[in-house]
């Protein structure tokens, strides 16, 4: 019988499906008679599985627990983790990432602060990260260990890399975890690439796409520092600069650049400074998200109260960044396919000042941990930028 806190995890679960067949209904009406299934489904569901379990869950009035586990040797365990030569990442059953080691943050090209609390699957190409969600779910699910071959985002020289996934449960906790070993270069079974005591391994060459994408990183931190020197130098507010680092990153770094102001005091209430969409966005589409309230997106009121960070890729929660004037999921109506919301704010311990989101739609390529991280750093340079007195001026349209 599932505990208690199991219980919780799948009427979660319940709950999401449920809501992401509400915003089902925003869909053409010739569409919505292929829900109706999935929406039977759902109640089957909720009476042949989820009812039972509640039952189950209400008879059992005692529960027996664990004892602990010997300190050190979980700080013996963690060491081990750490020092591991092979890339480790302990994830949760949404491929969520709980621990990273320091291999793989070598691998992924990040920090482990920074990864932890974020999917991993953002750092894959796309046409890996469906697969590896559905095999991790599994292995949390206990359906046996498993592996598979994936492709990074910004690849290693070989491109590919070969992740072995198996389940674990941590001490004092209900729920399993999923450990992901990464080994790069291999394609076939992870014991192919184990070689003999003294082979010799070929010349690594950098990746010409990965130089590439690191000189053109490089070449947006470097024109976003002049603009803001530029804003400086002209005296500009808030607004100014919020205004110019949008239109150094729109097109050119997301399809769609979306800033807001933090409230000045604590009564006040956040304001919508600027929203850039495609350059074939319709005019209406561009003025609902200027002028829609800010408090109405979870994922910026997440931003500006508690420093949140949102690093999302096909986005699972329709309603995270607010609905139109129509009542349609703003992701929806603009066929989101990768979410990026960072707060701006100087360090950990400075106040937020603002909220930065940034869109990809259609075809483009999602936003990677390594594009994260560049965000990340130009965040805290607006911050910088930004001067603590502000005057109130209307949202600008693309």
């Amino acid at each position: 019988m599932p505990g208690a806190q199991e219980f919780g995890a799948e009427l979660t679960d319940f709950r999401r499906r449920v809501d992401e067949l509400r915003a089902a209904r925003a869909l053409p009406s010739q569409e919505r008679l292929s829900l109706l299934d999935a929406a039977l489904f759902e109640l089957q569901h909720m009476v042949d599985v989820l009812w039972p379990r509640y039952e189950e869950l209400v008879a059992a009035s005692r529960t027996t627990g664990g004892g602990r586990g010997d300190r050190q040797e979980q700080q013996l365990l963690r060491a081990l983790f750490q020092r591991m030569p092979v890339a480790a990442v302990l994830l949760d059953r949404e491929s969520v990432v709980r621990r990273m080691n320091f291999a793989a943050t070598q691998l992924f090209h990040t920090r482990a602060g920074y990864a932890t609390g974020r999917p991993l699957a953002a750092s894959l190409r796309r046409d890996g990260q469906a697969a590896l969600r559905s095999q991790v779910a599994a292995v949390a699910r206990g359906e046996g260990d498993r592996s598979l071959t994936v492709r990074l985002s910004q690849p290693s020289a070989d491109g590919e890399v070969r992740v072995t996934l198996a389940a674990l449960r941590p001490p004092g906790e209900p729920r399993p975890a999923v450990l992901a070993a990464f080994q790069p270069g291999v394609t076939g079974h992870p014991a192919e690439a184990v070689a003999a005591p003294g082979a010799w391994y070929p010349e690594v060459r950098p990746d010409l796409a990965e130089v590439t994408r690191h000189a053109e990183l490089l070449d947006l931190v470097d024109d976003m520092t002049t603009a803001l020197l530029k804003v400086a130098l002209d005296g500009g507010g808030p607004e100014a600069v919020l205004v110019r680092a949008a239109e150094v990153l729109h097109g050119r770094f997301a399809d769609w650049v979306i800033a807001d102001l933090a409230p000045e005091t604590a009564s006040g209430v956040p304001r919508r400074v600027v929203a850039l969409g495609p350059w074939d966005a319709a005019d209406e589409r561009t003025a609902s998200l200027a002028k829609q309230d800010p408090a109405s997106c979870p994922v910026v009121v997440d931003a500006l109260s508690d420093g949140v960070c949102a690093l999302r890729v096909s986005p699972p929660d329709a309603d995270a960044f607010g609905r139109d004037a129509t009542g349609a999921p703003v992701l929806v109506r603009e066929e989101v396919t990768s979410l990026l919301c960072i707060p701006l704010r100087a360090s950990a311990t400075d106040p937020v000042r603002g909220a930065l989101t940034l869109f990809r739609t259609g075809g483009r390529g999602a936003f990677g941990m390594a594009e994260a991280g560049v965000a990340d750093r130009i965040s805290r340079h607006l911050a910088l930028a930004m001067p603590r007195t502000t005057a109130p001026a209307p949202a600008a349209e693309a």
